[in-house]
């Protein structure tokens, strides 16, 4: 099926803007992309669609979060890392049933088709209806069930786990990848690590970690194994593999270098650092250094808020101001931080994030009619540092419409708002047992 998106701006990929263009998608992927509005031949197409008005975008990559902690938003906030998971969110994720899962990761879809994101990556439990839930909303996913392995779980956690990466892999038309999900250093055991290797070796499967995301962790790291949390895994064996380590807010030349070396992919995650106090990556040094970088949300219990548009501007004025360097992550490289960079850093084909010829039909509109965008001096500028998340209109994933006219395709939304306040009222007595403590 062929659609054609007319009268629309973009940004090629050397960050010039077209006013005026076309694209034509057929089927899954873009046949074609060029100036000029190309409405001659119209009824050739299945679909035609006015994109006046609009800035037409590569749909937007989340590279890190926990898409059913939508559930939790609100719920902890203002406390310190290990205070926040261990006292209530933790105690509160054990109350969740598979359906409670599915309801979360309906409104954090919810959340990131309204404000752009076409492709995310999960690391939680009941993966198998988180996949379901994802196939159905027609949204791209990079799945892993977490693994924390304390006791007699470990062997548990490891058969899940490989059932649903057996089970899922390139499910939905191809849009499921599937990842092997060790929560992190401090909370999974060599032992469990080496068996987690063992098993991403057997699937070629890629790992997905939380590494180095707050001082205590690398202090701790230190005082029991002699080395940073990045050398202990690069020991282990664990970056011999392809691997997507979330956060590295702590990470020295030292660690950066092995990064690079080992081709360790970083999903780095701006707002939920910020507000949990963790710190900020040293973003600036490790793409200096070469390494890949992506961009992510973390979970809505940590960011509150899984809007990429608003971790594209903090990207980009959060580094200027750390390095004290206006030039340090110019507007075309935040854009590709949210697109392509991120798709690459999950290990996704190449070409995915982008507008070429060929590439996945992963598009988002953009309403570009509001006072933000004029004067005209520079759309891209005015996209990553004046644009507002209700700004965009339209999201396609593999060439079909999942948010129309600001409209949900795929996804009741009234059921699922309804559904997560139904399941908000199971939480309140973890917060009183904190109260009380």
């Amino acid at each position: 099926m062929r659609k054609l998106i007319h009268s629309v701006a973009y940004i090629d990929e050397q960050g010039n803007t077209i006013e005026r263009g076309h694209v034509i998608i057929n089927d899954e992927r873009i046949e074609h992309i060029a100036s000029g509005d190309a409405v001659e031949g119209a009824q050739g197409f299945a679909e035609v669609i006015d994109g006046a008005g609009h800035l037409l975008l590569p749909g937007l990559v989340n590279a890190h979060g926990h898409a059913a902690m939508s559930l939790l938003r609100g719920f902890a906030d203002d406390l310190p890392l290990q205070t926040w998971l261990s006292e209530l969110i933790w105690p509160a994720e054990d109350l969740l049933t598979p359906e409670d899962i599915a309801v979360g990761t309906n409104l954090a879809m919810l959340e990131m088709m309204e404000t752009g994101t076409t492709t995310f990556t999960d690391m939680y439990f009941a993966m198998d209806r988180v996949a379901e839930a994802v196939i159905a909303a027609g949204m791209r996913g990079v799945l892993g069930r977490g693994m924390v392995a304390p006791g007699g779980k470990a062997e548990a956690t490891l058969a899940e786990s490989r059932a649903f990466i057996r089970d899922y892999h390139l499910a939905g038309e191809g849009r499921i990848h599937t990842t092997w999900a060790p929560h992190a250093p401090y909370t999974c055991s060599a032992d469990f690590l080496k068996k987690v290797i063992a098993e991403a070796e057997a699937l070629n499967a890629p790992i997905q970690i939380h590494v180095s995301e707050t001082k205590r962790e690398v202090d701790d790291s230190y005082e029991q194994y002699g080395v940073s949390p990045v050398q202990w895994l690069s020991d282990l064996g664990l970056f011999d593999l392809p691997t997507i380590a979330a956060h590295c807010v702590h990470v020295d030349e030292g660690d950066i270098a092995l990064m690079r070396t080992k081709n360790v992919h970083v999903a780095h995650n701006p707002g939920s650092n910020l507000k949990l106090g963790s710190g900020v990556a040293p973003l600036v040094a490790l793409l200096d250094a070469g390494v890949r970088v992506g961009v992510g949300t973390d979970g809505a219990s940590s960011n509150n808020k899984l809007d990429m548009m608003e971790e594209l501007r903090l990207v980009a004025m959060l580094h200027k101001g750390v390095n004290r360097s206006a030039t340090a992550i110019d507007a075309l490289t935040a854009l590709r931080l949210v697109t392509s960079a991120s798709a690459q850093a999950l290990f996704l084909e190449p070409g995915l994030g982008t507008l070429q010829k060929g590439a996945p039909a992963d598009l988002i509109l953009v309403e570009t009619t509001g006072p933000r965008y004029f004067p005209r001096h520079n759309l891209l500028s005015h996209l990553v540092y004046s644009s507002h998340a209700g700004d965009v209109t339209d999201v396609f994933v593999a060439g079909k419409q999942l948010y129309k006219n600001r409209q949900h395709v795929t996804i009741d939304k009234e059921r699922i708002l309804a559904d997560a306040e139904r399941v908000r009222a199971k939480f309140q007595p973890v917060k009183d047992r904190y109260r009380l403590k």
